[in-house]
């Protein structure tokens, strides 16, 4: 459609109605202020005609228009000149010939540097048109114009040339334009640069059911701020006064996000008057040219044949090495950002989030899903959030730590322990082992005590309402994030089918009843056999890991004797602890060779399943590798919490593996401190070898190729995509390592932290560093990702949940079982001196240790000794009528245990439960802006439909009714 100048200028506004007259009044000067600044055209032509032309507005007569809105409204000021550039690029798009595989670069492609040449004006703050034009930046073709969406990268001397030409061939019949350049490091590899024109962008944008924005939003909520309580009043004022906090950002560095201001609705080309269009070559992200590209690239054929489709099968074959979307430019710069503002947005996110000087700050969650899609976005914030939820959880902690040690002299068990000069402990060994002193454990008694004391029991609930807390709260800030981000309307049903699904099943189909079109469909029988044998394969790897730990288990059986008479007096004197370490060390090794074949296995298993969509694959692929190494990680540590030192037996009659190697008992002192050490030190080495291999592995590898690219040119400039193709890949998994590392690091956090109080205070130092190390691997050392979009973290939050439960109940077992709370509670109020009354000098503990310790006769061994001997259980003496048999005194401990399991267990869940309940997932004030707003685009979208009508009307001469019908 033309619109000429007369008719702009005499239009007559439309009277709107009054159910939508509230936000209007905001949104209408900007509509009208948009329709006559911009060129408005409707396609008629179907997709697969050619693109539709658009008339242009002359600059001089724009400018006037421009002149009087200006008076009027400035919330919209639009440069024709820059728009009047774009279409005639725009109309250059079909004058593309595809390029010599010899073409050289030319350094004025790219888009010059953004300095600021009155500093003055970047002090206050970058006006929009200057951010606008540093999310508009990137790499571009070289004609200076078209910009670069997708990046594909092949070899000369690969030799399936035919596929990559009816590929290319193909893309191109699509609507995509190509330009093809070797490279100037290495003159083997060849760069297919893809640009995506406007027709075809709104083509696939209007397939793809994209959300677009087109009203300018007003927060009719705002108005209710005076109504608000006492306490919300209060607590405003409090951050009002706090608005100088150090850890918040600058906004003022930072673009105006418009469209998070603007409500949106799906593209649609013959709609598109609605939109707000202030340029084109930012109405459309960068994120989203290039999740569109992506689209197209998955779903182009190579050769004749249902499943000879689509980029990665390329790349598997090897006719392409990669396939990446560019970077905006570099992320560093030799004049000061505050000075000279920031290049583009990679430079902006560099300075104001990847640095490792900024630690303290928040993160800017806008700017990272701007330039890296809402799915890294969300795990960002949930990061984030996490690592905040941690502070609290981490105090706690420390202060059960501090409260052990500060009362660690002062715990009647210690001193006891550490006084027992003429107590002597049966061998713990057959044949190199001797008596041993009670008071040899003083130091693993203090130990212990540090993390088996009175707050155990405490911390271990409030970690419990911690976790509910914490998951509870993210869902809250979840729904926010999805507000901001306009993903409350995109849901699973959009999402595109996989190809390999589409090319397995095409002959298989059935309606959609979402859509009524018809699509593939898996018959069940098919799915329900593919799930049998990935379940199979998954049960198969999971008794590989338990029979790993069962190994392990014989190493220390086999091992403890040799230690005991070791040379090394260190060692001699402390075999315990030395087989116990060298075991840890062992089991960790052990952890991440089989960490590398599970990968490869649950990858295998999950494509065997055919997902339907990418979703549905990462979801599976997800859950199989969380078992894997949840298992793997957890095992021994659930073997030492609730098997060690349980079933061995008592001196002269002790249960042998094998009827070889006894069982390993714990040491006198009790089991927890070797649960300690088994989590703190598998705990503290996988977090430095997976930032290592995040991070140091990724630096060694591009330091590598930045030296070889040294060695082959001389003073020759790198283009952006030659500098993105030597960085590294992203993950071929995307986010799931990332997710997997600290879903993993939450369950040592919550699963047995009534063992290792410092679990929260170790995993917060090492999320402070995993944020900064994550945002710098993101901006400098990976490739930049495809911008993939998500509502939430996927699988991954009932994951969370199952944690939480599962958390419960094995701290409630590792208090009752692993731990001597429930002994000493039985003993100080059944069996101690506080049983029948109670003194106010007299500590109830008073002889626990000794009340303890069965004694044996040390003449049963067959040694050449006499006398007596000590051990840990519940058992008579030699003298009593039933020797070695269970005294009363155990039973009642065994059932003080399972009561307090069910109680501990029963109390924690009710209060789970509560806290759940009382926090909604949605804030009530959001879920009515969001009802809200669902009206308002409604009633936006059917004015703006009749507003267009009556220019049509207009334009031919028809009478114009100027009253809703």
């Amino acid at each position: 459609m033309n619109i000429s100048k007369s008719e702009i200028t005499k239009e007559t506004s439309l009277k709107p109605s009054r159910r939508s007259l509230p936000c209007l009044a905001q949104s209408y000067a900007y509509s009208k202020s948009l329709s006559q600044s911009t060129s408005l055209f409707q396609s008629t032509e179907s997709e697969s005609q050619a693109p539709t032309s658009i008339t242009l507005i002359s600059t001089d007569k724009a400018e006037q228009v421009n002149t009087e809105e200006n008076k009027n409204d400035s919330v919209l000021r639009c440069s024709f000149a820059d728009l009047s550039d774009f279409c005639s690029a725009l109309g250059k798009d079909k004058d593309y010939t595809d390029e010599s595989e010899h073409a050289t670069y030319d350094r004025s492609r790219l888009i010059n540097d953004f300095v600021i040449k009155d500093k003055s004006e970047f002090k206050t703050k970058l006006s929009k048109n200057d951010m606008n034009y540093i999310a508009s930046s990137g790499p571009l073709f070289k004609d200076g114009k078209k910009r670069i969406d997708y990046i594909l990268v092949y070899r000369k001397t690969n030799i399936q040339y035919d596929k990559r030409n009816t590929f290319e061939k193909n893309l191109r019949a699509e609507g995509l334009m190509l330009e093809k350049e070797p490279a100037i490091a290495s003159p083997d590899i060849m760069f297919i640069k893809i640009h995506i024109p406007w027709d075809t962008l709104c083509k696939y944008a209007e397939r793809l059911n994209i959300r677009m924005p087109f009203r300018k939003k007003c927060y009719y909520t705002d108005g209710r701020s005076k109504s608000m309580g006492r306490m919300q009043t209060y607590f405003r004022r409090i951050k009002n006064w706090m608005a100088q906090n150090p850890m918040v950002l600058d906004k003022s560095a930072f673009p105006d996000l418009e469209e998070s201001d603007c409500y949106t609705g799906p593209f649609s080309r013959a709609r598109i008057h609605h939109f707000i269009i202030n340029n084109k070559d930012t109405f459309f992200s960068n994120a989203t040219r290039s999740r569109i590209v992506y689209h197209m690239l998955e779903r182009t054929k190579y050769e004749n044949g249902i499943s000879k489709v689509g980029i990665r099968k390329l790349i598997n074959n090897g006719s392409y090495i990669a396939a990446f979307p560019p970077h905006e430019g570099a992320y560093k710069s030799s004049q000061p950002i505050k000075t000279h503002g920031p290049q583009n947005n990679r430079h902006l996110l560099y300075e104001r989030w990847a640095r490792w000087g900024m630690w303290y700050k928040h993160q800017p969650l806008d700017l990272i899903r701007l330039y890296f899609g809402e799915k890294i976005g969300l795990y960002f914030a949930w990061l984030g959030w996490y690592t905040g939820m941690l502070i609290p959880a981490a105090i706690v902690g420390l202060c059960v730590f501090f409260y052990g040690l500060f009362t660690m002299n002062n715990s009647q068990v210690s001193q006891e322990i550490c006084k027992a000069t003429e107590v002597f402990m049966c061998p713990l060994c057959d044949k190199n082992c001797s008596l041993q002193r009670l008071n040899d454990s003083c130091i693993y008694a203090k130990v212990t005590y540090l993390f088996d004391n009175g707050g155990t029991v405490f911390f271990a609930i409030f970690m419990a309402i911690w976790a509910t807390v914490f998951l509870e709260f993210w869902k809250r800030r979840r729904s926010i994030l999805t507000y901001t981000w306009d993903l409350i309307e995109w849901e699973e049903e959009e999402e595109t089918l996989r190809p390999q699904f589409e090319a397995k099943y095409y002959k298989m189909e059935i309606v959609n009843p979402i859509t009524g079109k018809p699509e593939p469909h898996q018959p069940s029988s098919d799915k329900v056999t593919r799930l049998l044998v990935s379940v199979s394969g998954i049960f198969f790897m999971i008794s590989l890991v338990i029979t790993a730990v069962f190994g392990v288990v014989v190493y220390r059986l086999v091992v403890m004797e040799q230690f005991a008479s070791f040379k090394w007096n260190f060692i001699k004197q402390y075999w315990q602890f030395a087989t116990s370490a060298a075991a840890v060390c062992i089991n960790f090794i052990i952890i991440m060779l089989l960490n590398l074949a599970y990968e490869k296995i649950a990858y295998l298993l999950t494509n065997l399943e055919y997902p339907r969509t990418e979703s549905e694959w990462e979801n599976s692929f997800a859950l199989k590798m969380f078992l894997f190494q949840f298992v793997n990680l957890n095992s021994s540590i659930f073997y030492i919490a609730f098997f060690l030192g349980r079933f061995v037996g008592h001196p002269g009659k002790y249960n042998k593996l094998f009827d070889r190697w006894r069982l390993e008992e714990c040491h006198p002192s009790g089991c927890l401190i070797d649960l300690c050490l088994q989590m703190g030190v598998i705990m503290f080495l996988k977090q430095i070898w997976n930032n290592f291999m995040e991070l140091g592995y990724p630096l060694i590898q591009n330091w590598w190729s930045r030296h070889k690219i040294k060695r082959g040119i001389h003073d020759a400039s790198i283009p952006q995509w030659e500098n993105d193709w030597n960085l590294q890949p992203m993950n071929l998994h995307g986010l799931m390592d990332e997710y997997l590392e600290m879903v993993l690091q939450f369950g040592f956090t919550t699963i047995f932290v009534a063992a290792f109080p410092l679990a929260p205070l170790l995993a917060l130092l090492n999320n402070i560093i995993e944020i900064r190390l994550d945002a710098y691997k993101f901006v400098t050392q990976w490739r930049r990702p495809l911008p993939a979009r998500a509502t939430d973290i996927g699988i991954w939050l009932g994951i969370l949940e199952g944690i939480g439960i599962l958390a419960v109940i094995t701290n409630a077992f590792v208090i009752a079982i692993t731990s001597d709370y429930i002994p000493r509670f039985v003993y100080e109020y059944k069996y101690g001196p506080c049983a029948n009354h109670v003194e106010p000098s007299e500590n109830c503990l008073k002889g626990y240790v000794n009340n303890s310790l069965s004694f044996f006769d040390l003449s049963e061994l067959g040694m050449g000794k006499s006398g007596y001997c000590r051990y840990r259980d519940y058992r008579g003496p030699p003298w009593s009528s039933k020797p070695y048999e269970f005294t009363l005194q155990y039973w009642h401990i065994l059932a003080a245990r399972l009561a307090f399991i069910i109680v501990f267990e029963h109390l924690v869940f009710g209060i789970k439960s509560f806290i759940a309940y009382l926090i909604p997932d949605v804030p009530k004030g959001l879920h009515d802006r969001i009802r809200r707003e669902k009206y308002l685009v409604q009633e936006m979208m059917y004015e703006a439909e009749l507003e267009h009508l009556q220019q049509q009307r207009r334009k031919s001469g028809q009478p114009v009714h100027h009253e809703w019908p």
